[in-house]
């Protein structure tokens, strides 16, 4: 099953509308990075593991 992190289910002050979906690995990974690049988080395990947290499963386009 294929994992979103969705920054709009999490509002922040820049207004970030990125969608990633993928393997959950792929996706906890990208979304890591993003969170550091883009949203001033500091890279971390904990990090990580609170991104795992909030994943959501793929709805496929054709359900």
């Amino acid at each position: 099953m294929r994992k979103v992190a969705d920054c709009r289910d999490y509002p922040s002050e820049t207004n970030c509308t990125l969608t990633i979906s993928g393997e959950e690995d792929e996706v906890v990974r990208a979304a890591s990075e993003h969170a550091v690049s883009v949203h001033g988080h500091t890279d971390s395990a904990e990090l990580r593991g609170q991104i795992r947290g909030m994943l959501k499963d793929e709805v496929p386009q054709h359900a």
